[in-house]
């Protein structure tokens, strides 16, 4: 990257950081421990409102997950209306079609129960409500919102997109096949419900990517440049809980004490990078996410070592001393590089431990040219990433994760 494009970025980083110090992004009051999802009634009741628009997928209304919730909610003589139609990467047409829902069943508030995709939705359901001329796609990029949405609940059934503390939603357009984030402080949830007997029953691939997924948003907070006490504090909390309990429960899903954990750990991590940022892992993610429907943490978690690997000696001193909170990784006498690369290895072997590919099933060289053209153009100059990186470089990166081809005997 020439000198010009490194001062922009690394300008415009400096300022966002400054004011993201300077800003209050609300946290949501959290509610946490086994069976606190059937409490939710009675807060909502207590706040003098009466229809919540429920927002979930068919899936997990077809196992029955939801159905505690529903009870309870008809227990408490409240009429709910549901929206179960999110798909893995909500689309425009998802956020239309539970608009429509929430206008006509007369809701007052927004439940959104289910993992990243359901959550992100209902976000963009609740901005489309207060704006309701803006369309979603003029939503895209940074503070176009800007005002309250209506009470929202989020009750995550996984442990990993973090998106119950965050400032942020991710949409897809299929038909331009983008898949872009939307940002704004008032998307952050009013209260957040941590239940961990919502995920003791995540398949093992579910619970292994987005325990990944997690670990990629504290790390990539972590060893970016908008770092503040807070931030440092919940990406080193998260980190530290992330490799005491994933493995845990990828082993043993029924461990409801390490699966608490982990969605404390999810949602620490989202505290840090809704207010640090991400980077380029997530940058080239949502890309590929966009044009192959590739699951969001499936791809940070294939991801994440091999752009580690290409900070390299940049980001050697923070993941280190992220290696170091961990514990476990590396001796005290060790190097801060022998650190840094130990804590790169040991995200590759947890990742081989728990099946994980290396590589992006589908990625096309013919698709790098618009891979990397959206990716820079999120990443750049907003992410404060260790080292900046150019087409060029990507590519070189995107390489890496593209399957060999199997030749015949």
């Amino acid at each position: 990257m020439n000198l010009c494009s490194k001062f922009w970025c690394r300008s415009v980083q400096f300022f966002f950081a400054i004011g993201l110090k300077i800003l209050p992004i609300r946290k949501p009051e959290v509610i946490s421990g086994p069976g606190t999802v059937e409490e939710l009634p009675d807060i909502i009741k207590a706040k003098g409102l009466k229809k919540p628009l429920l927002v979930t997928d068919k899936g997990l209304m077809n196992i029955g997950l939801a159905k505690p919730l529903i009870d309870s909610l008809s227990n408490a003589n409240m009429e709910c209306a549901i929206y179960d139609g999110t798909v893995p990467n909500p689309t425009i047409d998802n956020i239309e079609t539970g608009l429509k829902i929430y206008n006509e069943s007369k809701c007052d508030c927004i439940i959104a129960f289910g993992g990243g995709s359901a959550m992100d939705c209902a976000k963009i359901i609740g901005a489309r409500v207060v704006k309701p001329n803006k369309p979603v796609g003029n939503m895209k990029g940074y503070f176009k919102i800007l005002k309250g949405l209506p009470p929202f609940f989020a009750i995550p059934t996984t442990s990993g997109t973090g998106s119950e503390a965050t400032v942020a939603a991710v949409i897809s357009n299929p038909v331009t096949h983008e898949k872009y984030p939307i940002n704004d402080f008032c998307l952050v949830p009013h209260y957040a419900v941590l239940d961990p007997l919502l995920t003791l029953k995540l398949p093992k691939h579910i619970t292994s990517t987005t325990g990944v997924d997690a670990l990629t948003h504290a790390v990539e907070a972590y060893i970016g440049g908008s770092n503040t006490s807070l931030t440092r504090d919940m990406a080193t909390k998260a980190t530290k809980l992330i490799f005491e309990n994933l493995k845990e429960t990828y082993d043993n899903g029924e461990n409801v004490d390490a699966r608490a954990k982990m969605q404390l750990a999810a949602y620490y991590a989202g505290v840090a990078f809704t207010r640090a940022f991400v980077g380029y892992v997530h940058a080239i993610a949502h890309t590929i996410g966009g044009l192959y429907g590739t699951p969001h943490g499936l791809a940070n978690a294939i991801i994440l070592p091999y752009i580690l690997d290409w900070y390299g000696k940049s980001a050697y001193k923070p993941l280190a001393k992220l290696a170091d909170f961990a514990g476990g990784i590396c001796d005290k006498t060790d190097s801060v590089t022998v650190k840094g690369q130990k804590f790169i290895k040991a995200i590759k072997d947890l990742n081989e431990s728990m099946n994980i590919p290396t590589k992006i099933k589908g990625l096309k060289e013919c698709d790098f040219d618009v891979i990397t053209k959206r990716a820079l153009k999120e990443g750049n100059p907003m992410y404060p990433v260790p080292k900046l990186m150019d087409k060029k470089q990507m590519i070189s990166v995107l390489k890496l994760l593209v399957e060999e081809e199997k030749t015949e005997d």
